[in-house]
């Protein structure tokens, strides 16, 4: 028997084994993908959360600027 001869079985097992780790790379490849799309939307609604923020106390603070001030009664 020669070191370069196969045997059906080995080249069927083989091929399984190819496959199979074809498709795990595949799945690492497309949740790796997954986690980076979810993380930039993370990202995103944290920045437009805070510039929300911000403009909300900057609409609250002119609201306060511009309404009359009360004067005591006595």
């Amino acid at each position: 028997m020669t070191a370069t001869s196969k045997r059906p079985r080995d080249h069927q097992a083989e091929s399984i084994f190819s496959k199979t780790r074809t498709q795990s790379m595949s799945l690492d490849r497309i949740n790796s993908e997954r986690d980076a799309v979810s993380q930039a939307r993370e990202a995103k609604t944290a920045r437009l959360r805070e510039l929300r923020l911000e403009k909300e106390a900057d609409d609250m603070a002119a609201a306060l600027a511009a309404s009359p001030k009360r004067a005591g009664k006595r």
